[in-house]
Order: structure tokens, then C-alpha cells, then sequence
């Protein structure tokens, strides 16, 4: 062996960097892993149910009355025979595109069916309308009850003014939290990003409360008790178009927070989900991994 080699010692590793640990921290509380699926299965059913009535009538009109004589649509989904055969169409603010096959008209079996949205798509997947709305308005009050729970159970163990609620910091933090989104740079921490709470915050007390006081606005029981309801709105068909838009709004977030999930690592955050721990990235000496978490 080299002389050189011999007597050579090891340089002394650099300290100044910070160690990166990797951590295990109870980040959702019971309560939250409990209305979270509580919620998924409530949105699942209220969702296909919703798209099986909305199949009874498929176009969608702003003021209190359907257009007979006036044009008032905004939306509509059906079929209709050419030359060429007949097609499905969706018209959107008065735009007509050509959707056969998916709306307006799919293929049930052999034969093309004229409905607003597939069979695959909606509970029941033959068109029943009765009992579409039992399933929806079953799990419309669990939905409800739910969310009632949340608030209170949320605003007593201090997680909505602790972890929800955005600062003034947040809104500084916001582009730079945009731009490691785009970059899909990951940031395992203890609280939850900017983006995560503006979004929690959009559906909890916007999308949410939007399509709860909409659906009651097209009841009639609820009308009988709140007859001024469908007015707060601009009347009961523009109640029922905000309450389709609040829908695809809800589908939107969920498609997003999914590819999220797969995006940072699926196994953590399920298990955060589930069990209530999560692995975070800390950069300095750890905190008490046991104390209470953002859920």
C-alpha cells in the first residue's frame, strides 16, 4: 500500500449541512379519518344518485321557470337524428358539440340509448328515478349530518383556526408553493401546504354549504319551511344549475387531490388516512412526534 495512503486520515465529515430525518407523526386525528370516509362514501352515492335524476331532465336554466317561449338555458345533454344517423350533443351556453357515445346518446348492449349521462355512470344504472332520489336524499342527510359534526368537532379540538385557516403567510408562500406543485416537489411536513388549505377551504365552506343550500332550495318540504330559500338564489332552476356546477367543482377537487396523492407518495398519505401517522421530512431536531396533528 501506498506511504501515502498509510498515513492519511479520513477528512472529518461536514456538519454544517443539516441532517435530513425522517420522521413518523400522528397527523390525523380520529375524528377527521372517521368524516373523511364518511364523506367518500356519502359523495360516491350522492354523486351517481344525482346524475340518475339529473337524466330525468337533462338541461339546466337560469331563473325560476324552465324556458317555454324564452331562452334561458345554460346547459343541455341529448340525442337527435341526421342524416348521417342519430348523435349525441351537449349545448353549452348555446355551443353545440358532438358527444355520442358518452352523452346524450351511449351504447346500452347492442343498441345506442338516448340518456343524458351513461348507465355506468348513475344509481341505478337503469333509468329510475324514484329511486335515485331515495339514495340521494339518504345520503344527502348523511352528508349533512357529517359536515354539521365536522364543524363542531373541529372548532373544539382546534384543528379549523389551528391548521385551516389561511395567514397572511400563506398568501406570501402561495406562488412558491405554486411553482413546487408544477414541479411536483413534494414537501413531507407536519402542516399542511397553502394550496392544501385554500383548496380544504374552497370545498368545506364554499362548494359544500353551496350544494346543501341548493339541494334544500329545489325541495319542496324544504321550501314549505323556508319559502324564501330559491329566491336567495335567483329562483329554483338557477338553485339547481349552481347546484350541478358545485357538483363538477367537487369532481374537479377529487380528481386533483387523487392525482395528488399518487404525485407525493400514495402509501403515506393512505396511511395518514387510515392510521392517522405520517412520515414528514424534518430538518432539525424533532418535536414530540406525539403530540396532536393538523387532523
Amino acid at each position: 500500500m501506498p506511504e501515502d495512503a498509510q498515513n492519511s486520515e479520513p477528512e472529518p465529515a461536514d456538519t454544517s449541512a443539516p441532517v435530513v430525518k425522517r420522521l413518523v407523526i400522528y397527523r390525523q386525528l380520529l375524528w377527521t379519518r372517521v368524516t373523511h370516509w364518511t364523506w367518500a362514501v356519502a359523495m360516491f352515492f350522492l354523486l351517481l344518485s344525482g346524475l340518475q335524476i339529473f337524466n330525468a331532465h337533462t338541461t339546466l336554466y337560469l331563473g325560476e321557470q324552465s324556458g317555454f317561449g324564452f331562452s334561458n338555458e345554460v346547459l343541455a345533454i341529448g340525442s337527435e337524428y341526421t342524416v348521417g344517423g342519430r348523435v349525441g350533443y351537449t349545448r353549452i351556453l348555446g355551443e353545440r358539440f358532438d358527444t355520442t357515445g358518452v352523452l346524450g346518446l351511449s351504447v346500452d348492449g347492442d343498441a345506442p340509448t338516448s340518456r343524458g349521462f351513461p348507465a355506468w355512470a348513475t344509481i341505478p344504472s337503469y333509468q329510475d328515478l324514484g329511486t335515485g332520489r331515495v339514495v340521494h336524499f339518504f345520503f344527502a342527510w348523511i352528508l349533512v349530518i357529517t359536515f354539521i359534526g365536522w364543524l363542531l368537532g373541529s372548532f373544539v379540538n382546534g384543528h379549523l383556526l389551528r391548521d385551516l385557516a389561511p395567514r397572511a403567510t400563506d398568501l406570501r408562500a402561495l406562488p412558491h408553493d405554486i411553482v413546487n406543485h408544477l414541479k411536483f416537489r413534494f414537501h413531507h411536513t407536519r402542516e399542511y401546504n397553502v394550496l392544501q388549505k385554500w383548496a380544504y377551504c374552497g370545498v368545506l365552506f364554499l362548494v359544500l354549504p353551496l350544494i346543501i343550500l341548493t339541494g334544500l332550495a329545489m325541495s319542496p318540504a324544504a321550501d314549505a319551511m323556508v319559502p324564501f330559500l330559491p329566491d336567495v338564489f335567483g329562483g329554483r332552476q338557477t338553485a339547481r344549475t349552481i347546484h350541478f356546477c358545485m357538483m363538477l367543482l367537487l369532481v374537479g377537487f377529487f380528481v386533483v387531490h387523487m392525482l395528488m396523492i399518487l404525485a407525493a407518495g400514495p402509501l403515506n398519505e393512505l396511511r395518514a388516512i387510515i392510521t392517522g401517522w405520517y412520515r414528514i421530512d424534518e430538518a432539525s431536531e424533532p418535536r414530540d412526534s406525539k403530540k396532536g396533528g393538523v387532523g
